[in-house]
């Protein structure tokens, strides 16, 4: 006990040393400021001293200013399908193409739309008509594949939309600019615009969590998918990962026990806090913050990931996969027992939709992996009465082309990348259920009602959530940046 009293009487000399140092020489050069600068901060405010700063904050951790208005959504869940399901083997019903098998694009339908290198160097784009059987379902009569038999039984509670476009064609960019507003990487996603705005709603967990599908192959993702840009650190998305360790570095070293952590973080504050002094840095506030989160989450994420509390009639309707940890339909279940915590922004991310060759049977298992989950999920939301305020969001960040990619065969084909038209959908908080909006053309390579664009449906998103997304901006070098940059409109129509 007595050595364990002389390391805090060690630790408290070592703090005032530290502050000893920062006299009032060292405070001015290493802050770069004179007296003149100084005085136009006590005018100012250190908000505007130390540059953009953090605006005012509420309870919550976001903006006292948010929302601008009485938001439908208090949360969302985007099911992030990456690699760019194809419309035609999914929602998009074009029965007429079955009498073309074979035939030529005509150049009218193409027009100048570029293609990719791969499809670039084909010397024809053969049509190339769905395998599988449609049929209409529920009162709202919307076309389904029959690859996705649980979604056809929660259609009424969808709002598709087969009007989606985006300019870009591959797969790096077109993600980046679905996740963040860009096509180049750096800017924040739009979890992280969350909760910047809008704060959390459950101390002890992230406002943004992101879930991966594990096993599933295709395209890389990559974390600034989720990161926070330009924006303080402690909004990037928290990875939950299956296994034992949920959240990586959150567990106390061995022999380390609560008492220590709690008595190191709180000496680790002291020091951020007599920088922060110095320099005014507001990262250094989010370092403290991320601590005390980190601190907070060694009890509520084992909480929140053991599942022996679900019942088996729970585990039946999401399907055998939500027993096993970390498959689609797991994380569709921790999808929603983390909204029931009160989890602003859950991103799960399922790889594998890319079927440039052999995507009959490549989409087939692409649907039956994710299929009863995405069902289950509308269906337990709405038997707990939470469907009426969580916003879920099923989409890619493309649509495939009509055109075979490679040999076409009655049985086999691919498709490659099309930005000009694809459907994604909504269900819950405030957007119309049972509704279809926006259409194509018979060959779904270009919009003919309605076009929404990648900055439209992020306008849309937002104003769910009670957010002017021309409000909603953050300073960084030299201008105010937003999700939606100079761009988007709401989508009124699909609203209720």
């Amino acid at each position: 006990m007595c050595h364990h009293h002389d390391i805090i009487r060690s630790q408290d000399k070592e703090l005032q040393e530290e502050e000893r140092k920062i006299d009032r020489r060292q405070f001015l050069t290493k802050t770069s400021m004179g007296l003149g600068a100084m005085a136009l901060g006590s005018l100012l405010g250190t908000d505007k001293l130390f540059g953009a700063g953090k605006p005012a904050l509420n309870a919550g951790g976001g903006l006292g200013t948010l929302p601008h208005f009485p938001p439908k959504a208090k949360r969302v869940i985007y099911l992030f399908q990456s690699g760019g399901p194809s419309q035609f083997e999914t929602f998009d019903y074009k029965p007429q193409l079955e009498k073309m098998f074979g035939q030529e694009l005509p150049g009218s339908v193409r027009g100048n739309q570029r293609l990719t290198g791969m499809s670039a160097q084909q010397s024809s784009l053969p049509i190339a008509p769905s395998k599988y059987k449609f049929d209409q379902y529920g009162e709202s009569r919307a076309w389904v594949s029959e690859l996705m038999p649980h979604t056809a039984e929660v259609v009424d509670d969808l709002c598709f939309i087969k009007s989606m476009y985006t300019e870009q064609i591959n797969h790096d960019p077109a993600i980046t600019f679905f996740q963040t507003g860009h096509q180049l990487p750096g800017r924040p996603s739009i979890g992280s615009w969350v909760s910047y705005g809008l704060g959390s709603d459950n101390e002890n967990l992230p406002a943004f969590i992101v879930l991966n599908s594990k096993n599933a192959g295709g395209q890389p993702l990559y974390a600034r998918l989720w990161g926070n840009g330009f924006l303080p650190t402690e909004h990037q998305g928290v990875q939950f990962r299956s296994g034992k360790d949920p959240v990586l570095y959150l567990n106390n070293p061995e022999n380390y026990d609560g008492h220590d952590r709690a008595e190191m973080l709180e000496y680790l504050k002291q020091m951020n806090e007599i920088q922060h002094s110095v320099y005014g840095d507001p990262e250094i506030n989010a370092r403290i913050a991320q601590y005390e989160m980190a601190y907070r989450m060694q009890t509520s994420v084992p909480e929140i990931t053991d599942m022996s509390d679900e019942p088996d009639y729970i585990f039946d309707m999401y399907g055998k996969d939500s027993r096993n940890p970390g498959t689609y339909a797991a994380n569709c279940l921790m999808a929603r027992r983390l909204i029931e915590k009160d989890v602003k922004f859950v991103q799960l991310y399922h790889r594998g939709w890319d079927q440039h060759a052999y995507l009959p049977g490549g989409i087939k298992n692409q649907c039956r992996n994710t299929d009863q989950g995405t069902a289950a999920l509308i269906k337990d939301l709405k038997q707990r009465g939470l469907l009426e305020d969580t916003l879920v969001i099923w989409g890619g960040e493309f649509g495939r082309t009509v055109y075979s990619q490679g040999k076409l065969t009655p049985d086999n084909y691919g498709r490659d990348h099309h930005p000009r038209c694809f459907t994604m959908w909504m269900a819950g908080a405030g957007v119309k259920p049972g509704f279809t909006y926006g259409a194509t053309d018979d060959f779904s390579y270009n919009i003919t009602e309605n076009p929404v664009h990648v900055h439209d449906f992020h306008a849309t998103l937002l104003h769910l959530m009670g957010v002017d997304h021309e409000r909603l901006t953050y300073k960084h070098q030299g201008r105010r940046y937003r999700l939606t940059d100079v761009h988007g409109h709401v989508v009124k129509d699909i609203l209720t």
